[in-house]
């Protein structure tokens, strides 16, 4: 009773603390892309969908029919199941383990990094956390005898995680194995209601598997093959220092000798635990030597953590009392610091500090201000016209921000790259080009950061290819430049002739971050095909400082980009001497152009930042 009792009274504090964090972040972080994305399938109901099961699209309609269309709504119910996540975690660990281990197990649930934010995000990770623990709390049971209570729970989980993720198939291998290697397992999974629980289990696949079956397999192809060289890369050696950071050292090495002791000894659920959980991240492990590296996959092994959880305040008990306060103290400065993130990505003037770094959270930033800026063009366009997307992020960010989860959107390297183009297909939302449009007038938003910039000119003239020749655009400059949108509005009937594409630009000098005096030089070339560039006004901090001379010549730049077409190559390059203005103090400056084409366009062009000494 002396344990349990404190043991109890921080889990409450904890989960209840926590619990208003994270209501009060998901209020205030803007929405991800792949939230939006999932927003979208919630609106357009089905049984299963290109990239997922159907549960995280249902999870996200729900929160929007109760509370409306906000970021806050979308997440609600995945902060509601994440929240009871530490509960079913204290449960197991107690009845195994006693109270006292139960409260600290659950608190460790909450402290644990990549758990502790479960919730945040409107993402499958939330309800694949609360089907795996359904499956280890049943296994747990049908180890001791079976039972109708513990096959209706295993049914329940494995169901509900069918419905969840692909990535569930491995959490469903591995507690089979898991099972299969203990004698009691084993006789367990000869039992008429366990195979009746399991059957229902397999049968919650079938929407998935009958998508896949009319869809020529596009799902399993992109989760299995398009998305995954498997090819052997070292990048796998990354996995344990990187979990390791991410579950915070000392709670990694915990877990790890938790696993290692219960592996060919001690209890039976313990050793079911240990084994859930090593073949859970050391498959991971290895998977990471020939799987995607491309796409965020670092919370993929969060499962096993949750299986070794319950036997954590066994190894801690043995621990010196500094040693297990260090540990807890670290993981809680883990959770602190991923909390500290979600809260600077919610602050637009953090976000923009780190615009040219690394951590820049793009797949956050610069949806409301498009979405303004779409607003006030459709406002002075023809009631019919209609939005087109260059890509699915955009559509999909701009169809919640509008409450239209219709927008149109081009083919695009995007699509296929996260699996998204066979359902943007079966909703008939692919356009390849103006004709399939009609007689409508139609705005353009094209994401001119999605694409790498030795592919952007490429990109334009496709776009020039579909839509016809490009009217000056409306350019959202978001957090510097690092987010850029170009909106197109496009007449009713379709303009033809050459190609005329967005300008292109780069700053020969000063380099990025470079010390610069309160008079310096700028160079660089700037050139836009079809119509060419009138002249180039350099910028600090939005203001304009110098208007450069424009037109001397460049060689190297009509031999990198060999498809332009601006008549002005090789005379594409400018020189500005800048002298700063008083009211321009010493510090970090951003310093940017202003690019006018002949045809009357503006574009500010990305900024980088500057030391003014």
């Amino acid at each position: 009773m002396q344990v349990t009792t404190p043991a109890r009274r921080w889990f409450l504090v904890l989960w209840v603390t926590l619990l208003a964090v994270k209501l009060l972040l998901a209020a205030r972080l803007p929405l991800f892309v792949d939230e939006a994305f999932y927003w979208q399938e919630g609106m357009h109901p089905a049984w299963a969908y290109s990239d997922l099961p159907a549960l995280t699209a249902w999870l996200i309609r729900l929160g929007v029919e109760v509370g409306g269309n906000n970021a806050f709504s979308v997440r609600l119910p995945f902060l509601l199941l994440a929240a009871a996540v530490p509960w079913l975690v204290a449960r197991i660990s107690a009845r195994e383990f006693g109270a006292a281990a139960g409260w600290q197990a659950g608190s460790f649930a909450m402290l644990l990094p990549l758990a502790g934010t479960l919730g945040l995000l409107a993402v499958p990770d939330v309800a694949m956390a609360l089907a795996t623990l359904l499956c280890m709390d049943a296994g747990t049971r049908l180890l001791r005898g079976v039972s109708a209570g513990a096959a209706v729970e295993l049914a329940l989980g494995l169901g509900l995680g069918a419905l969840t993720h692909y990535r569930f198939i491995a959490v469903l291998a591995v507690g089979a194995v898991a099972l299969l290697l203990l004698p009691e397992g084993r006789r367990a999974l000869r039992d008429p209601r366990v195979i009746v629980a399991i059957a229902f289990g397999f049968a919650a696949w079938a929407p998935l598997v009958g998508w896949n079956i009319d869809n020529a397999e596009a799902g399993l192809r992109f989760q299995l093959v398009d998305r995954h060289p498997w090819a052997f890369h070292a990048d796998g050696l990354w996995f344990l220092l990187v979990q390791a950071l991410l579950v915070t050292p000392l709670l990694f090495a915990a877990l790890a000798i938790a696993a290692w002791r219960h592996l060919r000894g001690g209890a039976l659920v313990a050793r079911y635990f240990a084994w859930l959980g090593v073949l859970l991240v050391g498959g991971f492990f290895v998977l990471g030597f020939f799987a995607d590296t491309e796409r965020v996959s670092f919370h993929w092994p969060l499962p096993g953590y949750m299986a070794l959880l319950p036997l954590l305040p066994g190894v801690l008990r043995g621990w010196p009392a500094w040693l297990r306060r260090a540990t807890t103290a670290l993981a809680a400065l883990g959770l602190l610091a991923m909390l500290g993130y979600y809260a600077a990505v919610s602050v637009p003037a953090l976000r923009a500090e780190s615009s040219d770094t690394k951590a820049y959270p793009a797949n956050f930033a610069g949806w409301e201000p498009l979405a303004e800026a779409v607003r006030g063009m459709r406002a002075g366009m023809p009631a019919d016209t209609r939005v087109v997307a260059d890509n699915f992020k955009v559509g999909a960010e701009l169809g919640f921000a509008l409450g239209d989860p219709d927008i149109a959107v081009l083919p695009h390297p995007l699509n296929r790259k996260h699996g998204r183009a066979p359902q943007l297909a079966l909703w008939k939302l692919r356009v390849d080009g103006r004709e399939d449009l009609g007689p409508h007038p139609v705005l353009l938003v094209v994401g001119a950061t999605e694409v790498e910039y030795k592919h952007l000119l490429a990109r334009y003239h496709e776009l020039c290819r579909r839509m016809g020749p490009l009217p000056p655009p409306r350019t959202v400059h978001v957090d510097h430049g690092r987010q850029r949108f170009l909106l197109f509005a496009l007449a009713r009937e379709p303009a033809t002739g050459p190609c005329t594409a967005p300008a292109m630009a780069w700053f020969d000098g000063p380099a990025p971050g470079s010390r610069v005096g309160r008079s310096f030089d700028v160079a660089g070339w700037a050139f836009k095909d079809g119509v060419g560039i009138a002249r180039v006004e350099v910028t600090v901090d939005g203001e304009v400082v110098a208007e450069a001379d424009y037109g001397s010549p460049r060689t190297y730049v009509a031999e990198y980009w060999k498809i332009s077409t601006d008549e002005a190559h090789p005379r594409v390059g400018f020189d500005a001497r800048v002298d700063l203005p008083k009211d321009i103090g010493p510090g970090v400056h951003w310093l940017g152009l202003v690019l006018h084409g002949k045809d009357g366009s503006r574009e500010p062009w990305p900024r980088q930042r500057i030391i003014v000494e």
